[in-house]
């Protein structure tokens, strides 16, 4: 009888025990990354599909664009703390913030999101969902440095930041195929639907398979992979709870808290893709949703190829500086060109898709070997207080969201009566255009129905009139005082702000490129070689040092 039960508890075990005694082989470690990796991925396409229908949101509700902004700061301030508190997962471990993280989310954008009664209810439950990617933001690549040895940690670094870039490109090829206003085309909640079906798939995925590394092997330490037999030989006397004391307090210097703050402010532009390209193109050039988010996919492709050969790069030459720089600069040269577009009404579809490749590229070579580069700079400090320092900068990222996002409608001050207004207002300057017209085909009808008021109309003379105009012209100039009316009451703010809008968001861009040149200075405070060659003398010196400790600690066995 307990032999017949006994499977039950082990099986149920295993769905929280997660934790590797051995560091795994090849097969098993590149299969666990790549567990993160498309977990990070679905994680992000959950968070930003809905900025990829945000004027379809804000129809829904009748919300003001700035209560929109405000969904995006108050879930990007909860996932600000979300981060600090994902800290402990160096006491708690990471691999069950990210798989139950991923249970959350799809539960939350499945079924909470899309059924959301109103503005109020839409906005705690998207705060929910910033809290869980504030928590895995600091989980997964803290599993990413777990799995990856220094030398090969740009690559895998680069993997990871493909999670983000890789969502947005899943939330514009899937709604630039399938959003519209067609028959048959999906709608919003459709959109939201879909995203949460696929975290739940990969939910199931990481609950059976995703590992970690137990405490003992995670603190230390791992250059290449032959420091592995050194590095479980060291487990056997290493006291988790000792190596993190103080972890906090050696987290909060200059060098982590700097390079952090500094990746932030270079991002501005990519949180501004992210969140108001959709906004950005359809008040000043017209587009619709789908067609911006099809030409956002030339972005995040871009990006995502760069990221993979920018860490493969950055781990042959042993280095990370010089492509953080060279991205660095580059970046802020083709932001420069993209900005200068911003006030140019001609400007083509395939200009801002080609900047739009360039400014992936760059960023891309910029990112990975800075994700590498900080995890390193970490661990300058103390190997055991990886998830300590991610918390940081999950904090300080997330804070850098949340201020630019309420801050955005400051600077851009026109974006709100244009999403607000613009389209009703365009829709009524249609409709009395095309009454001026049925007006103009028919002067002396309506100048004899102008002489009696609208009930008052003789039935001949209403006959006459439907058979010469039609009802539906006849109700369209009827329309007619209502538009009239709506014109006079937006229509002047619309057109102030359809002047200012690309001068408004011209100042926006040059903020973008501040930050670009803020990030420069800070690679100096990180971890790491610029030549080369130093960085393999490096390599050589620390293996010598590590067959030496492997022999005293074995006896030479």
């Amino acid at each position: 009888m307990a032999t017949a039960t006994a499977p039950a508890p082990l099986v149920l075990r295993r769905l929280w025990r997660r934790e590797l005694a051995h560091y795994p082989d090849s097969a098993r470690r590149y299969a666990y990354l790549g567990i993160v990796v498309l977990t990070t991925v679905v994680l992000y396409y959950a968070l930003y599909i809905q900025y990829a229908v945000a004027t379809s949101i804000i129809t829904h509700y009748q919300m003001s664009y700035r209560y929109f902004v405000w969904i995006s700061v108050v879930g990007n301030a909860v996932g600000a703390f979300a981060s600090l508190v994902a800290g402990l997962a160096d006491r708690w471990g990471r691999a069950n913030l990210v798989v139950y993280g991923l249970l959350a989310t799809g539960l939350l954008v499945l079924f909470g999101l899309p059924n959301a009664p109103n503005q109020g209810t839409y906005l705690v439950l998207f705060a929910l969902v910033g809290f869980v990617e504030g928590v895995v933001l600091v989980a997964t690549p803290a599993l990413i440095r777990d799995f990856s040895p220094q030398l090969g940690r740009a690559t895998a670094m680069g993997y990871w930041t493909m999670g983000p870039v890789l969502g947005s490109l899943v939330v514009t090829e899937v709604t630039s195929h399938t959003l519209g206003t067609g028959a048959g085309s999906a709608t919003w909640q459709d959109e939201l639907h879909y995203a949460g079906i696929a975290t739940l798939l990969v939910f199931l995925v990481s609950l059976f398979g995703l590992r970690e590394l137990a405490p003992r092997l995670r603190d230390q330490l791992m250059v290449s992979l032959r420091d592995r037999a050194l590095v479980e030989a060291r487990a056997k006397g290493l006291d988790p709870d000792a190596a993190l004391r103080g972890h906090w307090r050696q987290m909060l210097k200059l060098d982590v808290v700097g390079s952090a703050f500094a990746i932030s402010v270079f991002l501005l532009l990519y949180f501004a893709a992210v969140g108001n390209f959709v906004v950005y193109f359809a008040t000043n050039f017209g587009y619709s949703e789908q067609r911006v988010n099809a030409l956002a996919n030339w972005y995040w492709i871009s990006n995502a190829v760069a990221l993979v050969i920018a860490g493969l790069a950055s781990d042959r030459l042993r280095v990370r500086k010089p492509f953080m720089v060279l991205g660095g600069v580059g970046s802020i040269v083709a932001t420069v060109l993209f900005t200068l577009r911003a006030t140019q009404p001609t400007t083509s579809y395939y200009t801002f898709a080609w900047l739009f490749v360039a400014i992936g590229v760059l960023g891309g070579l910029t990112y990975a070997p800075w994700m590498a580069s900080f995890t390193e700079t970490v661990e300058r400090r103390n190997p055991a207080a990886t998830a300590t320092g991610l918390a940081v900068w999950g904090w300080i990222i997330r804070v850098v969201v949340a201020v630019s996002a309420a801050f955005l409608p400051v600077v851009v001050t026109s974006v709100t009566p244009l999403v607000e207004h613009g389209s009703e207002v365009a829709a009524a300057q249609a409709r009395a255009a095309k009454a001026l017209a049925v007006v103009d085909a028919h002067p002396q009808l309506f100048a004899e129905l102008a002489r009696y008021q609208p009930n008052a109309i003789p039935p001949t003379l209403l006959g006459e009139a439907v058979q010469q105009v039609g009802l539906p012209g006849l109700q369209t100039v009827q329309a007619e005082q209502a538009d009239l009316a709506l014109l006079q009451k937006y229509g002047p703010q619309v057109a102030a702000a359809a002047k200012d809008n690309p001068h408004n968001w011209q100042v926006w861009w040059w903020v973008c490129v501040g930050g670009q040149v803020l990030f420069l200075p800070c690679v100096l405070l990180m971890a790491g070689r610029w030549s080369p060659r130093r960085a393999r003398e490096d390599a050589e010196a620390h293996q010598q040092a590590v067959d030496a400790e492997l022999e005293a600690l074995t006896g030479g066995v």
